[in-house]
This record gives structure tokens, sequence and C-alpha cells, in this order.
């Protein structure tokens, strides 16, 4: 199974998503480190809206998240974007 699989499952399991997006970044950081040619699944974007943000801080919107995905981050995941709302709320996305 993909990261990005196993991130969409862990999401969608903790915080039943109104809307979820998952993107593989890995491609744009290529050239970043001398060994890292941008294949893989190493740097992710999540978009998410979730009725569970609605009293949530940025800063507790993102911890959620991290906490969810800690698997994939000890596993390897290297870099983590996350564009969290809670419904109502504008998106840029």
């Amino acid at each position: 199974m993909s990261v990005k699989s196993r991130i969409e499952i862990l999401l969608q399991d903790g915080l039943a998503p109104e809307r979820l997006e998952v993107i593989n970044e890995s491609h744009q950081h290529a050239g970043h480190q001398e060994s890292f040619d941008g294949t893989g699944e190493t740097h992710m974007r999540v978009r998410i809206v979730s009725e569970k943000f609605s009293k949530m801080s940025r800063l507790e919107r993102h911890r959620a998240v991290n906490e969810l995905l800690k698997p994939e981050l000890e596993a390897g995941l290297h870099a983590l974007a996350v564009e969290a709302s809670s419904p109502g709320e504008p998106t840029r996305w």
C-alpha cells in the first residue's frame, strides 16, 4: 500500500473529514539533497476539512494531524504540509 493511501486511511479513521486531499509533492524537492532525486513518497501535502477542527486552534489542528500520521513520519515521511479547516471556513484550495 502506498504512503498516500495509508495517510488517507489514518485521517479518514481519525478525523472523519468532509473533504480530504493528499498530494505527493516529492517531485518538487528533487535535488534538495545530493541523494534525493524526487521519486518516492517523502513530501506530502494534506488538505483536510473536518468538524473535529471546529474548536481547535491552527496549532492544535496540526498537532492532531501529526499525531495521527506519527507512524508514517517515523517510517520515513520527511515533510508534511497541513492545510486544516473546519466546515464553513474559507480554504484556498
